[in-house]
C-alpha cells in the first residue's frame, strides 16, 4: 500500500489544480466580501462643493466678527439653503442665509453660524456669537480629491469600501466572481431530512454541512443532493451539472470499501485517490474532470461528517479562496494554552476539535470530545481546530498548541 502523502502535499495538489477566476464588471451589493480587480480612483472629490456642517446661518464673517451676548448683530434673511434645493448661489453682503448641513455654502458667505448662536429668526437674525473664519464649513475636496485611489485592486470589499465606492460614483466594479460550488452527497443509505429513517439508513447531514461552509467561504453553493452508491448514476449526475460549476465537492465513496463508488467511478477520469497523512480525513481525491481545455477542479471528501468538515477546513476553503482571488488562502493558526492532556496517533496530524477562550493567562484551548469521525455533537460544540503535529503523541496540560479558529474572519 503507498505511503500516505503530507497534507501540505496534498493542499499543494488541491491548489495547483485552481486558478483564480477572471474578473468581472459587478454591481456593488454583488461585490461584498469579493476581492476588487482593479484600481478605483475617485471620479469626483469628496465633499464635491463647500457645505455645511451645521444647520444654522451662511454669513460673511466681516458682517459678524462683533458679535457679542451683549452686543448681538442682527442681518436680515435673505433666503434658505436645504440640501439639494439651492435656489440661493450667492449671499449678497450684510445678509444671511438660513442653510441646513450639506447644503451648498453660497458664493460670498466664509462661515455658518449655528442655531444655538441665533435666535432663529426667519426674516431678521440675531446673531450672538461670531464665528472664526471658515467655522462649521466643509471645504470641497476636504475627505478625497477627484483622482485620489480609493480602493486598491487586492483589497477585499467591505461594507464600508462599497460605501465609498457609491460615494464617489461607482454603481459597478471589476472584482472576482463568487465561484458556484456544486455539492454531491454519496450513499445509498442517506436520506433527506425530514423523510422517514428506515432500520438501515440515516439522515444526509454532509451536503448541508458541505453547502453551509460553502456559502459562509463567500462562494455560492449547488447542493445536487443525495446520490446512491452506482457508479453510472454517479457518472451522470456528475458530468449534467459541470457545465455551471466552478469546483465540485463530493463526500463519501473514497476508502477502501466494496461501494466507494467515487473512486470507482472517476480512477477512470484520471483522478487522484489516496491517503493522506491526518486524522480525521485519511482517505481523499482530487483532479480536474469534464471536457478538455476545461476540466472542473473536483474534490473528494471522506463520508464521515468530521472528516468531511476538517477536510473541507484544510483543503477545500483554500480552493475556494483561490478561485475567488482571496488570500492569505488557509485560516492562520494561533497558539493557545491546552487545558488538559491528550494524545496522538504517531505519524498523523491531528485535527482534535477544540474550544478556545481567554482567562487571565492568555488563551486557552479546551479539547471537545473525541478523536472520532463521526462525532458530529462534538463538532457543533467546537469553534476550533488543535493541529498536532505529526511527530507529537502526548500532550500535557499547560502545553502550547496550535489552533485553527473556525469562526472568525481572516
Amino acid at each position: 500500500m503507498d505511503q500516505p502523502c503530507t497534507v501540505e502535499e496534498h493542499l499543494a495538489r488541491v491548489l495547483g489544480g485552481v486558478r483564480p477566476m477572471a474578473p468581472v464588471s459587478q454591481p456593488l451589493l454583488d461585490t461584498l466580501g469579493l476581492a476588487c480587480a482593479e484600481d478605483v480612483v475617485a471620479a469626483v472629490s469628496l465633499p464635491g462643493f463647500d457645505n455645511s456642517a451645521m444647520d444654522g446661518y451662511a454669513v460673511r464673517r466681516a458682517d459678524v466678527a462683533s458679535a457679542t451676548a451683549d452686543q448681538p448683530v442682527t442681518l436680515p434673511v435673505a433666503g434658505q439653503i436645504g440640501a439639494g434645493q439651492a435656489t440661493l448661489r450667492e449671499l449678497p453682503a450684510g445678509a444671511a442665509a438660513k442653510i441646513m448641513t450639506g447644503a451648498p455654502i453660497p458664493e460670498g458667505a466664509d462661515a455658518v453660524v449655528p442655531y444655538e448662536w441665533t435666535d432663529r429668526g426667519a426674516d431678521v437674525v440675531r446673531i450672538s456669537q461670531a464665528p472664526a473664519a471658515g467655522q462649521h464649513v466643509r471645504p470641497q475636496g476636504d475627505d478625497l480629491s477627484a483622482g485620489d485611489l480609493v480602493v486598491a485592486e487586492g483589497t477585499v470589499l467591505g461594507p464600508r469600501h462599497l460605501g465609498l465606492l457609491a460615494s464617489v460614483g461607482r454603481a459597478r466594479v471589476l472584482a472576482r466572481p463568487r465561484p458556484r460550488v456544486v455539492i454531491l452527497s454519496t450513499g445509498s443509505e442517506l436520506r433527506e431530512p425530514g423523510d422517514e429513517l428506515g432500520h438501515d439508513s440515516i439522515y444526509d447531514g454532509n451536503s448541508y454541512l458541505l453547502a453551509a461552509a460553502v456559502l459562509r467561504a463567500g462562494a455560492v453553493p449547488h447542493r445536487v443532493g443525495i446520490v446512491t452508491d452506482e457508479a453510472g448514476v454517479f457518472l451522470k449526475t456528475l458530468h449534467q451539472e459541470l457545465a455551471g460549476a466552478d469546483l465540485v465537492v463530493t463526500s463519501g465513496g473514497v476508502s477502501q470499501g466494496d461501494f466507494d463508488v467515487v473512486k470507482e467511478a472517476l480512477r477512470e477520469e484520471g483522478v487522484w485517490f489516496g491517503g493522506v497523512a491526518m486524522q480525521p480525513g485519511k482517505p481523499q481525491g482530487f483532479g480536474l474532470v469534464g471536457p478538455e481545455g476545461r476540466g472542473v477542479p473536483i474534490v473528494t471528501l471522506p463520508g464521515n461528517s468530521v472528516s468531511a468538515y476538517i477536510s473541507f477546513e484544510v483543503f477545500v476553503l483554500p480552493a475556494i479562496r483561490t478561485l475567488m482571488g482571496l488570500t492569505p488562502t488557509s485560516r492562520p493558526l494561533v497558539e493557545a494554552r491546552l487545558t488538559r492532556a491528550m494524545t496522538s496517533p504517531a505519524g498523523r496530524r491531528q485535527f482534535m476539535r477544540g474550544e478556545v477562550g481567554t482567562d487571565a493567562g492568555g488563551r486557552y484551548v479546551d479539547p471537545v470530545g473525541g478523536p472520532g469521525s463521526h462525532l458530529i455533537g462534538a463538532l457543533a460544540e467546537a469553534n476550533s481546530l488543535i493541529v498536532v503535529p505529526e511527530d507529537a503523541t502526548e500532550l500535557a496540560e499547560g502545553d502550547r498548541v496550535q489552533v485553527l479558529v473556525l469562526d472568525g474572519e481572516f
